[in-house]
């Protein structure tokens, strides 16, 4: 057999795999064969606000049980996902988790993606001692102080000292030092982190604050905050914002023609190939928090194989078209797993917690160890920016060079732009 027959017969194995989901919850029934499965249960945000994220995250998990089952699966047992819809709506979740452990008897339960997802999990993980592998939640531990929660998100243990230092790193090499900023964040848990810390770290450097307020994620119109933004000239502003916001702040600060000399933050949306197809140029110049780009420093074994896969499958499945934000991570958030079992031998909660405290995992975003808290041990907050965008053409995102690197330092591969607007 050739090696292109091999992989159209791959490609055809995964795809029939998915192709068993159900679109609100239940196993993948070509995931069952075999007795005694290893069954992994989920709540996942595939319809509301935050469905983008969700059903990349959902993909991602789906194309690494069908490569694990066509490889035997794991201690000799299949995988089984199990998961339901939990509509991004945070109430939902915790009867979610409850089925999954008392109805359904899930062997291991991993998380939805985000912060306010992952939070009202923690009690129902916590009352039945299960290990809890998350995907980018935002310090979900920090009151919980849970040891068998373990989080695949880049932010580290220490928000507030660490996650807006490379947006202030870069507008330091501004033509003018910057003397002052303004913050505008929406009324959630992650954003308020992400405000608080780019609040902390402008004082530390003697950035005088000019703006700063929150509003609620109902908010729909943001010219009139736009204006009042713009009103107080700040040199550089920073957002952190969620997808339904991030695109109605983009939209506003265009149409008022507002081009400060440096602008983004902590926006979650520009991250998504609909966000980049819809928007075009008004991303240019924007400099935002990211954890992926295709540029040659982040070239770890396995991932462009990885998004191969994944971009082939994503229409099919309404997810994100390009997969450069969470798909690399949900995929190896499942390595994890899948290596801490393996050495483990069994399914045993507090042996696998022990593992993952103790170990270093290979994955397809590079090495991964969790400190005390569960958390990133090495923080890896990103720092990107949108070039020389003129269209809405996704083909430009696949190649290096369009969304360059510019902090942290180890990783950047390209100079600051400024000011923020699109090109003449």
């Amino acid at each position: 057999m050739n090696t292109t027959t091999r992989r159209e017969l791959g490609r055809l194995a995964i795809a029939a795999a998915i192709g068993g989901a159900g679109a609100s919850g239940a196993a993948f029934p070509s995931f069952a064969q075999g007795s005694n499965p290893i069954r992994i249960g989920y709540s996942m945000s595939l319809s509301g606000g935050l469905a983008g994220n969700g059903r990349a995250t959902q993909l991602a998990h789906q194309i690494w049980a069908a490569e694990v089952n066509a490889r035997g699966g794991i201690l000799g047992r299949p995988v089984q996902i199990v998961f339901y819809d939990d509509q991004t709506n945070g109430g939902q979740v915790p009867g979610i988790y409850t089925k999954l452990l008392d109805v359904d008897k899930v062997d291991i339960v991993t998380s939805p993606y985000a912060t306010a997802m992952i939070a009202p999990a923690m009690p129902v993980v916590m009352q039945r001692n299960m290990c809890f592998l998350t995907i980018f939640g935002a310090g979900v531990n920090t009151a919980f102080k849970y040891d068998r929660h373990f989080n695949m998100n880049v932010v580290g243990d220490n928000m507030k000292e660490t996650y807006a230092r490379g947006f202030l790193d870069i507008a330091a090499k501004l033509p003018s030092p910057p003397r002052s900023i303004a913050i505008l964040a929406v009324d959630n848990d992650f954003a308020q982190r992400a405000a608080e810390s780019a609040r902390f770290l402008a004082k530390e450097r003697g950035i005088r604050v000019v703006y700063d307020r929150s509003y609620p994620p109902s908010t729909v119109d943001f010219t009139p905050t736009i204006r009042s933004i713009a009103a107080t000239r700040p040199d550089v502003v920073f957002i952190a914002s969620y997808p339904p916001d991030s695109n109605a702040i983009l939209r506003a600060t265009s149409e008022l023609r507002f081009q400060p000399p440096m602008f983004g933050g902590g926006m979650v949306g520009p991250q998504l190939a609909a966000f980049q197809q819809q928007l075009g140029p008004i991303l240019n110049n924007l400099v935002n928090w990211d954890v992926y780009s295709p540029e040659p420093t982040m070239q770890f074994p396995g991932v462009v194989a990885f998004l191969e896969k994944y971009r082939e499958l994503a229409p099919r499945e309404q997810a994100d078209l390009l997969g450069n934000y969470i798909p690399p991570y949900a995929y190896a958030q499942m390595q994890v797993l899948e290596q801490s079992l393996t050495r483990v031998g069994k399914i045993d909660q507090a042996a696998l917690a022990a593992d993952m405290h103790a170990s270093t995992f290979e994955t397809i975003v590079g090495s991964v160890k969790f400190g005390a808290s569960g958390e990133w041990a090495e923080e890896r907050n990103l720092y990107v920016q949108f070039q020389n965008i003129r269209d809405g053409d996704l083909e430009k995102y696949k190649r290096a060079g369009t969304k360059v690197i510019l902090a942290p330092s180890r990783l950047a591969t390209g100079q600051l732009q400024h000011p923020y607007g699109p090109p003449a």
